[in-house]
């Protein structure tokens, strides 16, 4: 597939995770209690689920292909939650045998990010 159409392809399915994330956020936000991020629990735990799903459908068992792998799982759930990205990433390091890895990769993600979040918090409020 030609990059117009793997980008085409992520487009498309970004633009529905995107609306995806929205809408769930929205629908958390109204029906659980307030004062938690559950929209954001809600859809980092569902996208996680549905990446899980669509990497044994689309690379385990090679359905159906090149395009649908990008539409979905760089495009829709992607836009949904790169959370789930991370997650695929941890499982795969574990899985090939490098549990000391997986675990250094989710303390330094989860650290460096929160830290890389609060200095563009503090960078940016100092302007």
């Amino acid at each position: 597939m030609a990059f117009v159409g793997e980008a085409a392809a992520v487009a498309a399915g970004g633009a529905i995770g995107a609306v995806m994330r929205y809408g769930a956020t929205m629908l958390a936000t109204g029906w659980l209690p307030r004062g938690f991020p559950w929209g954001t629990l809600s859809v980092n735990v569902l996208g996680s689920l549905l990446m899980g799903i669509a990497f044994v459908l689309l690379v385990e068992r090679g359905m159906p292909g090149s395009g649908w792998r990008l539409f979905f799982g760089v495009g829709l759930i992607g836009a949904f939650t790169t959370f789930s990205t991370f997650s695929l990433d941890v499982i795969a390091l574990y899985e090939a045998g490098a549990s000391l890895r997986a675990g250094l990769y989710v303390l330094a993600s989860v650290a460096t990010c929160l830290l890389a979040t609060l200095a563009g918090i503090i960078i940016t409020r100092s302007f």
